[in-house]
């Protein structure tokens, strides 16, 4: 490998490192909507240079989740209502059926990540490491999805969870509303090894409700 491509790999290395972090503090609220953030501020705080800062802000406003603003920087973009609740619809619509079919299903090895996953989504939830928190909650539900062997259902998900806002996350940090939605990962799990797809389902729909509700900073319904 040249010098030339190990420089890129680097760069975008540091691109997604930084664009992985950034995200998850806009998702959680640590960020709140309205926020001005800019290159030099960032490179500063990251210990990087102006690019791999500059190339992540792009994608981020490619998401959704940065607006550029002319000679100031990027504003974290504010997430209606409304786009909560259609993304959880989705969601839901996606998600929590393949629990029927997946009830009774799953592999030991599954399970087993599943188990470790739940454990380090309630872990993190408690200790307010929340990029941490959202990293496995990600892959616990898309871990679940690709078992179904639907690369598309697997894309779709995981593109909509990253246009979803869950800004209501940093303000529950040791709370009681947290803890519960965490702990909901495990008892998902005991009832697809019970084979209780039903209960399973109904479960997955209440757990991505949290979408628009507390997860959001929002009352749910």
């Amino acid at each position: 490998m040249s010098g030339q491509q190990m420089r890129v790999l680097e760069v975008l290395s540091l691109r997604e490192q930084v664009e992985r972090t950034l995200s998850s503090r806009i998702v959680t609220g640590e960020f709140a909507p309205g926020t001005v953030l800019t290159v030099p501020t960032l490179a500063g705080e990251f210990g990087v240079s102006a690019t791999p800062v500059r190339e992540a802000m792009l994608n981020l406003a490619r998401r959704g989740f940065l607006s550029p603003l002319r000679n100031r920087g990027f504003e974290v973009t504010e997430v209606s209502d409304d786009e909560l609740r259609e993304l959880g619809e989705i969601r839901r619509l996606l998600e929590a059926p393949p629990m029927r079919s997946l009830a009774g299903a799953l592999p030991d090895e599954t399970v087993e990540r599943l188990r470790r996953l739940a454990d380090e989504i309630v872990r993190a939830g408690r200790e307010g490491r929340f990029e941490d928190y959202l990293e496995a909650d990600t892959t616990f539900h898309l871990t679940l999805l690709e078992r179904t062997g639907n690369r598309h259902l697997v894309r779709l998900v995981s593109e909509l969870r990253q246009q979803t806002r869950l800004v209501g996350l940093v303000n529950l940090a040791d709370s009681d509303e947290l803890e519960s939605s965490s702990l909901e990962h495990a008892e998902l799990i005991r009832l697809l090894v019970e084979g209780d797809g039903e209960g399973a389902e109904a479960l997955m729909r209440r757990h991505i409700g949290h979408v628009a509700g507390l997860w959001s900073g929002r009352r749910e319904a």
